[in-house]
């Protein structure tokens, strides 16, 4: 199977650069994954889709201002030719241990094992310790108060790079049921559900199951290979606790249907799940790799926004419905002038 197979054309002007003032506001397209057929509507009528004993599974991972921009200290002792208070941005991928991160730094070459970093005018510093894969970068951060409370005043949201505006309010790429920090983006199906919405399909009688994955920049990274399976896949923390994996079960077993909100949500049910298709409790790191072919073990149908061309994310939705359907969709959505990728619109895939 082939990356280019997963191509499709995107005008620029439809990629959504800034989220709408009304979460449930977007539209909303609903594709029959037996039968291709189409529909379309406003999200916050995905309550007309979803029926008693049906269950709704979320992630509520938390994104962390994880974008730190600083200057580079001067360092007596330094021979290498590196100019003291260029600008340096660093960005969190993953937390090691309490004060070291893995991240991603740039430019790259001006940070070296021994570099160190200001953020904030001292409050915050960080040297770099060591190289690893991928050419990231282990630091280890100094300061003095709360960790949390000075990246939350210092950073800035990781936005995704075809995302050029600059956002005003750090909440608006949260989800409002955010509750574990972890995430360097986030998972944006969410993005279009309020708290009265939420509310709404719980009284219809659907079931409402937490789970957690931390996303990482990872789901932004383009399949390089040719041949899809050749393709590394980033590895995220997930955690399912025993309340919420019951839910799950219980709904498997009463008939009902397992909808995932997001692409994060599904990879989280799959990775748990046993060969009876039942959601094991626990935590680890996963790396699942779901294209066409991929036999769904707990999910039965997925909220989604619009992904990226050649993405792992559009092969997933391709293993869901089938990659025709999918592009074929996707051309109507481009036709329909929908708001593509984090800020935009959204699928029912049912």
């Amino acid at each position: 199977m082939k990356t280019q197979d997963f191509y499709y054309d995107l005008p620029e002007e439809l990629i959504a650069q800034d989220p709408l003032e009304d979460r449930s506001g977007s539209r909303l397209m609903i594709l029959d994954k037996k039968t291709g057929e189409i529909t379309h509507n406003s999200f916050v009528d995905i309550k007309k889709y979803l029926r008693k004993g049906d269950c709704l599974v979320l992630n509520n991972t938390k994104v962390i201002p994880a974008r730190l921009i600083g200057e580079k200290i001067n360092n007596p002792s330094s021979s290498n030719g590196e100019t003291p208070g260029a600008k340096i941005e660093l960005l969190l991928l993953k937390r090691r241990e309490n004060n070291i991160w893995e991240t991603l730094v740039k430019p790259g070459k001006k940070a070296k094992p021994g570099t160190k970093i200001d953020f904030g005018g001292g409050l915050l510093t960080a040297e770099v310790i060591d190289l690893v894969d991928e050419g990231n970068r282990l630091v280890r951060f100094s300061y003095e108060g709360i960790f949390e409370e000075i990246l939350d005043r210092l950073g800035e949201m990781p936005l995704p790079p075809y995302i050029t505006h600059k956002l005003k309010d750090k909440n608006r790429y949260q989800t409002v049921y955010a509750k574990y920090e972890g995430s360097a983006a986030a998972p944006t199906a969410g993005l279009h559900f309020t708290k009265e919405l939420l509310k709404e399909i719980e009284d219809i009688g659907v079931t409402i199951a937490n789970v957690t994955l931390h996303v990482g920049l990872g789901t932004f990274r383009p399949v390089k290979v040719d041949n899809i399976l050749e393709h590394h896949m980033h590895s995220e923390f997930y955690q399912v606790d025993p309340e919420e994996a019951e839910k799950i079960n219980q709904t498997k077993k009463n008939g009902g249907r397992v909808i995932c909100v997001g692409t994060t949500s599904c990879r989280t049910v799959e990775s748990a799940a046993d060969e009876n298709g039942m959601v094991r409790a626990g935590s680890e790191d996963t790396s699942i790799f779901i294209y066409p072919g991929y036999q769904f073990k707990v999910m039965d149908a997925l909220i989604t926004n619009f992904h990226l061309p050649e993405s792992t994310l559009l092969m997933l939705v391709s293993a869901l419905a089938g990659r025709e359907k999918i592009l074929a969709a996707y051309e109507e959505a481009v036709r329909e002038g929908y708001r593509f990728f984090s800020f935009g619109d959204a699928m029912f895939i049912k």
